[in-house]
C-alpha cells in the first residue's frame, strides 16, 4: 500500500504567523504556490493561501501579519498515513493540501494533485477532487 511519504512534497517553505502578509506573497509568488504552511518551531501553527492573502487581508483597514489571516488548527497527516486515508480525508474536510507532519515536525506537503499522478491512486484523487469541487459549488 502507498503511503503519503511516497508521493509528498518534501522540502516545503513555510512562513511564521510573525511574517508580513506581503512577504509571504512575495514568498508564494516566487515559489510558484497557492498555500503555504505558518511554522513556529517546527511545528505547523496554520496554514495561509493565496485567497487568505487576498481576501482576509486585503480587507483589513491594517494588514499585518500572517496570523490575522491564516487558517488555525490546520488539518495535518501523517508520512505513514496510506494514500487512500489521505485522499478521503481531503474529501472529508474538504482541503486539497495536508501539511505531513511526524514527531510534530513538518515534513512535506502533500497536494490533491500529488495523488492525482500516482496512477494507482488516480481514482482517490478524482473521487476527492469531485467531492471538493462539488461542495464549493453549492
Amino acid at each position: 500500500m502507498m503511503q503519503v511519504r511516497d508521493i509528498m512534497t518534501r522540502h516545503v517553505e513555510a512562513c511564521s504567523n510573525q511574517d508580513s502578509l506581503q512577504e509571504v506573497a512575495s514568498k508564494m509568488s516566487s515559489m510558484n504556490v497557492g498555500a503555504m504552511p505558518v511554522v513556529e518551531n517546527g511545528q505547523v501553527v496554520g496554514m495561509v493561501t493565496d485567497r487568505d492573502l487576498t481576501i482576509r487581508g486585503l480587507t483589513q483597514s491594517k494588514p499585518g501579519a500572517v496570523s490575522q489571516v491564516m487558517t488555525q488548527n490546520a488539518v495535518t497527516i501523517s508520512p505513514d498515513a496510506s494514500v487512500e486515508s489521505a485522499s478521503a480525508l481531503m474529501a472529508e474536510r474538504q482541503i486539497r493540501r495536508l501539511p505531513v507532519v511526524e514527531n510534530g515536525q513538518l515534513v512535506g506537503m502533500l497536494a490533491l494533485g500529488d495523488l492525482a499522478v500516482q496512477q494507482k491512486s488516480d481514482r482517490s484523487a478524482g473521487v476527492a477532487l469531485s467531492q471538493i469541487s462539488e461542495n464549493h459549488l453549492h
